[in-house]
């Protein structure tokens, strides 16, 4: 336990609430969350917030670390992530934040920071595949942009994602993770406060013309 000296000296932003309801509020980010994962491409609205908003995160992607990140799953965060951020994940996560971007379970890019390169995020091993990683990307919009057409599980017949803020390379680098597989990366692409996924198994087509 803190010393009183030790309680004054800790950050203030350490001190950010998290959810209001830790356990229901969480539970709710992850159904939708597994909804997200079960219908690649498909939007999903944040059931809860958190109270608090870290400087440097989006609601999205707060609500989602609060979620899924554990003492069990070591974060990356670009380096110029605000420390307050930094403060807020540790103190309502317990997760250990680690430089270098292959040692992650979540990949977290805020609005602003280039993504990784998806080979060069953790793609899990031939006997637990599991132990990828999932990136967790702010985007400006999932409103408006450019028009990707997904296949693949989970999706009848095609999905449309538009997106404003992937790479211009994006279909090609998700098709060499698409080869990866069963290794691979996951991603869960966020704005504001809606959010979808896809799965390495997912297959995006090269961005279509929005006039057509």
């Amino acid at each position: 336990m803190l010393s009183t000296s030790q309680s004054m000296q800790a950050p203030a932003t350490s001190l950010l609430p998290g959810f209001a309801d830790p356990v229901d509020d969480a539970q709710q980010v992850f159904r939708a969350t597994l909804e997200a994962f079960a219908h690649p491409g498909r939007l999903e609205t944040l059931p809860a917030r958190s109270e608090g908003q870290p400087d440097g995160l989006s609601p999205a992607l707060t609500a989602l670390l609060l979620t899924l990140a554990d003492p069990d799953t070591p974060v990356w965060l670009p380096v110029e992530v605000p420390a307050a951020a930094r403060a807020f994940l540790r103190f309502h996560c317990g997760c250990p934040l680690v430089d270098a971007v292959g040692d992650a379970t979540f990949v977290c890019v805020p609005a602003g920071h280039a993504m990784p390169a998806l080979d060069a995020c953790a793609q899990g091993l031939p006997d637990y595949p599991d132990r990828s990683a999932t990136l967790i990307v702010e985007l400006p919009s999932l409103d408006a942009g450019d028009a990707f057409t997904l296949r693949g599980p989970g999706i009848e017949t095609t999905q449309t994602l538009r997106a404003t803020g992937l790479p211009d390379d994006f279909p090609a680098r998700w098709a060499a993770n698409n080869a990866r597989f069963p290794l691979g990366a996951d991603l869960l692409l966020a704005s504001g406060d809606r959010f979808c996924a896809l799965t390495r198994t997912t297959q995006v087509a090269v961005p279509a013309n929005p006039e057509t």
